[in-house]
């Protein structure tokens, strides 16, 4: 009998394929999206220090109820905030293997109206 690939090997592959490719530095840092099944966490990094600038996620106190896609938003809206506070406008999206959908589309939108470039 054949296996079922593991969905979360096959999210991590294509996730290793994509930060081959891009990475952040001080000028233009990575947001970087990891969607739990309860939470959803956003990061602003620069790789080229190793540092994160700027976190948020849906355990912040900020973040209030709502359906999954609501609070994603919120969280999308929170880092975009922290950042331009921290005068970080241009980031590169990496959407952590995740398809651009969902949660992921609606933190990506939701930052990008709050003053994020990418």
């Amino acid at each position: 009998m054949i296996s079922k690939p593991d969905k979360n090997k096959s999210r991590q592959r294509r996730h290793s394929r994509v930060r081959a490719k891009i990475s952040g530095t001080a000028e233009c840092p990575r947001l970087n999206v990891y969607r739990s099944n309860k939470n959803i966490y956003a990061q602003i990094i620069d790789d080229v220090a190793g540092v994160t600038l700027v976190s948020a996620s849906t355990i912040d106190s900020e973040v209030s109820g709502g359906s999954k896609t609501e609070v994603a938003s919120q969280v999308g809206a929170l880092v975009a905030k922290r950042a331009v506070e921290k005068k970080i406008e241009n980031v590169v999206f990496d959407r952590g293997g995740y398809i651009y959908h969902g949660r992921v589309q609606a933190l990506a939108e939701a930052a990008r109206e709050n003053g994020l470039k990418f």
